[in-house]
């Protein structure tokens, strides 16, 4: 498990954390927990956004998805 040292300080009446460069988060937002010990979890939370979920997408290829389609007879329909 790695370990470092970070300081704490006050902005805006807010108290943050420095994170070091080596502990860094992806993305914009995070989830805290404090659990019944006083400890705090800080976890990223996935980029909501569609473009974000597609660019980690592995491509299909076409003999995955494409079935060949059985042509059907048309049922009547009454109107």
């Amino acid at each position: 498990m790695m370990e470092r040292t970070a300081r704490l300080f006050t902005n805006n009446h807010m108290q943050a954390v420095r994170i070091p460069r080596d502990f860094e988060l992806p993305g914009t937002r995070v989830k805290i927990s404090k659990l019944d010990d006083g400890r705090l979890v800080i976890e990223p939370l996935p980029d909501g956004r569609l473009l974000a979920a597609l660019k980690g997408a592995q491509p299909l290829a076409p003999e995955d998805w494409m079935d060949p389609i059985e042509h059907l007879p048309a049922e009547p329909v009454e109107l």
